[in-house]
């Protein structure tokens, strides 16, 4: 089973991050991260760069989601060389005796969780870790693959926050973190957001990241795009507000929902609060429609935001 935050490796030297839960026309859909050169180092690209890489050089890993009604990449299984899936790369850190700074702050973190009763088997660890190409500055960013087990992780996160045992972020960090969302929101309405959501705290100084992929049964449903959309509307539901991709149903006459492929838009109302979309408006073959954020990766002139809490 392929989920959102694994990686696959092809022989091409090609490294590519899962984005979309399952296969669609035999193809993983991904979107490439890393590159490996003559010298075996891997270098992370940017989105522009990835895409320009692909068309020039792969044009068979360019691939349009009939599902999505969106441009990714697709890598199919017999390319697959390597799954890097987060839930063995952890049990590995746990049990290996020597580790690098990032990795044993990453063992740290784990540890203090379990000692708050959470189930480490229910968690993995994403981003370079997985791949282990992690540096110094390299944040951790763990996946949890229970609603309750997440649920469960942020309560402890607040407490040891309220411990001191965790540290909250500088304005340095926000700051930070801010800048490499490039997002739609202003720094203040960002940090309101980011604040309430307790998935994020330094260990060590380090920057640590929760995040939540529920495995749910793969759907058949495909979506066409019906064009850009904002709108002004109460949540109803937040059941899936931290899922990935993120939902929050509507209190709407036609609209039933917004889904969210970006993280930064993550767990960002709850329900009963009024909010602010800027999305792409798309619809179903029964006519059902939905807003989508994060159409393309970087998510430009798109946000979700709340206008009264």
């Amino acid at each position: 089973m392929f989920l959102p935050k694994d990686f696959i490796q092809t022989a091409q030297g090609l490294l590519f991050a899962v984005v979309v839960a399952g296969v669609e026309e035999n193809k993983v859909r991904c979107f490439l991260r890393y590159v490996c050169h003559e010298n075996g180092q891997w270098r992370k690209i940017a989105t522009d760069q990835a895409n320009a890489l692909l068309t020039a050089h792969y044009p068979f890993y360019c691939f349009h989601s009939p599902s999505l009604d969106a441009f990714l990449h697709g890598v199919s299984l017999d390319a697959v060389t390597h799954h890097h899936r987060p839930t063995e790369r952890l049990t590995q850190l746990l049990h290996e005796k020597t580790h690098d700074a990032i990795e044993k702050d990453c063992v740290d973190l784990c540890r203090l969780f379990e000692t708050q009763g959470v189930d480490l088997s229910k968690v993995g660890v994403t981003g370079s870790l997985l791949i282990s190409q992690q540096n110094t500055n390299s944040d951790i960013d763990l996946v949890c693959y229970d609603l309750a087990v997440f649920t469960q992780c942020r309560a402890t996160l607040r407490e040891l926050l309220a411990q001191h045992t965790l540290t909250d972020l500088s304005e340095t960090d926000w700051q930070a973190s801010y800048e490499r969302r490039d997002c739609e929101l202003d720094f203040d309405s960002y940090v309101w957001h980011e604040r309430r959501k307790f998935n994020k705290a330094l260990i060590n100084g380090r920057k640590f990241d929760l995040s939540l992929v529920e495995p749910q049964p793969i759907s058949t449903i495909s979506y066409r795009k019906c064009g850009a959309i904002t709108l002004s509307v109460r949540v109803k539901d937040d059941a899936r507000a931290f899922c990935y991709p993120a939902e929050f149903q509507l209190a709407h006459p036609r609209i039933q929902s917004v889904v969210c492929f970006t993280a930064t838009y993550t767990g960002q109302a709850i329900v009963g609060e009024m909010i602010e979309i800027a999305g792409m408006l798309e619809e179903d073959e029964h006519g059902n429609q939905r807003i989508v954020v994060g159409s393309s990766r970087e998510a430009q002139g798109e946000y979700i935001k709340v206008i009264r809490a």
